[in-house]
């Protein structure tokens, strides 16, 4: 909720095709290894409604945080964005709903 001109406006955030295939990669690191968001928030020093937008697409995360999740995965950042990689590529529609 933002406030503009006095009057409340609802902000919706609006997934971006790199952030969806980011979350989705995520995801996959995610479930490989037996972890909920709850579990990977702790490991990473953030939260579960971060995590959730980050697999949403909804963000994307900064070179800090990429590090952290790269922690908290026990896998190198490069394994975070090889993704990004020429070649084969996760689609965001491979998600799972």
């Amino acid at each position: 909720m933002l406030l503009v001109n006095g009057e409340r406006v609802n902000i919706r955030a609006t997934a971006t095709p790199e952030g969806e295939i980011f979350g989705a990669h995520l995801r996959k690191l995610r479930e490989d290894r037996n972890l909920s968001q709850s579990q990977l928030a702790e490991g990473a020093r953030s939260s579960k409604p971060f995590i959730s937008n980050l697999e949403r697409g909804l963000t994307t995360p900064s070179l800090g945080m990429i590090l952290r999740l790269a922690e908290a995965l026990a896998c190198r950042p490069s394994e975070l964005i090889k993704v990004f990689d020429r070649g084969p590529q996760l689609s965001p529609k491979s998600r799972k709903d």
